[in-house]
């Protein structure tokens, strides 16, 4: 499964939160917790960072003006940061994986809002499409490719298709991914497999299909969804999200003369309209956001928006701003700690 696919049968999946909160065994929140709290944690735990920003981001950005990025920005380190005006990826192509829902889906509307071309992916069509209108509604140019990231030749023809459909790729945001949660002795190695053939191993292919695209064209910048996040039951996530620090630090050595700038973002938990079950009402979710933030998050003590940590990749992606970071990773957590186990509300327990 992409970041963002989440399927509500079996073991709940989290596309791509480094604050992901904690469930039982096999992914499902505990058979023996009460209604209220078995759907608070259902639901939080998986989709911690599914959501939409909305359709209008990009005319609303274009409304105030633009500017298109400096002609003589060096290859290879992206577009030219100008706080002040959208447009600051005006012609630059984004590629990004798992976008039809979350994180992937706000940073897809970000991007498109700064002028970019973006092609993104995932395994919903139905949602992928969606987006895809809904940004070319709003004015923005973006193209959906239905892609598993955990099957190689699907990665290859994403990114072949991208270069095909719009000639280059200056930008790529790699942040497909899952969750399957449970204690490490009842963790089964297909289950353990899937995750790491999705987080990491799709990482790898994503880089690995890119780098030759973005070495023919003088650079690029690579940014990867990671997490701080250790939690109980979370041992294959964990691990998965680990190996993409590992990751990115050696590509940024392999490539960093070369033009091409890699790093990760680790997101804290990101509230979305996505991330309840049915069930739990607009005052309750409410209720719970406003104690469970303080006790969780130890800075700002609130969840992230979708739109907050989409903004946080396309600062990253800037030349002036970051030209010389490479083989960082970037906590967007709220506050210096992330994962942790979890301190539920009183009257959520």
């Amino acid at each position: 499964m992409t970041s963002d696919d989440i399927e509500r049968t079996g073991a709940v999946r989290q596309p791509d939160s480094a604050g992901a909160i904690g469930a039982g065994p096999g992914g499902a929140a505990e058979d023996d917790a009460p209604p209220r709290r078995r759907a608070v944690l259902g639901a939080v735990l998986g989709a911690a960072t599914v959501g939409a920003a909305g359709a209008g981001t990009i005319a609303s950005a274009r409304a105030a003006g633009s500017t298109a990025a400096e002609d003589s920005t060096p290859a290879g380190t992206g577009a030219a940061s100008d706080d002040t005006a959208p447009g600051r990826f005006r012609d630059q192509v984004v590629l990004i994986t798992g976008a039809t829902s979350g994180i992937g889906e706000a940073t897809a509307r970000a991007f498109a809002a700064e002028g970019a071309k973006v092609s993104f992916c995932g395994r919903r069509t139905e949602l992928g499409r969606k987006v895809e209108s809904e940004i070319r509604a709003a004015g923005g140019d973006a193209t959906y490719l239905r892609a598993d990231v955990r099957v190689p030749e699907q990665v290859k023809k994403f990114v072949d298709d991208t270069v095909r459909i719009y000639g280059r790729i200056d930008v790529a945001f790699n942040n497909a991914g899952i969750t399957r949660t449970a204690p490490l002795h009842e963790l089964d190695l297909e289950t353990w497999e899937d995750v790491h053939r999705t987080n990491a191993r799709g990482v790898f292919l994503s880089i690995k299909y890119q780098v030759p695209h973005m070495l023919r064209t003088g650079g690029g910048v690579i940014i990867c969804t990671s997490s701080g996040s250790v939690r109980p039951a979370g041992t294959a996530y964990t691990a998965s999200k680990h190996a993409i620090d590992g990751i990115i630090k050696t590509a940024a050595l392999d490539y960093g003369t070369r033009g091409i700038r890699v790093n990760a973002i680790l997101p804290g938990t990101t509230d979305t309209a996505l991330v309840r079950l049915e069930g739990i009402s607009d005052e309750q979710w409410e209720e719970f956001k406003e104690a469970w933030g303080p006790l969780n998050v130890d800075g700002m003590e609130r969840l992230a928006t979708p739109e907050e940590i989409a903004r946080s990749v396309v600062s990253l992606a800037q030349a002036d701003a970051f030209s010389f970071m490479t083989g960082s990773t970037v906590y967007v957590a709220g506050g210096p700690h992330g994962g942790g186990k979890m301190h539920m509300p009183e009257g959520f327990s």
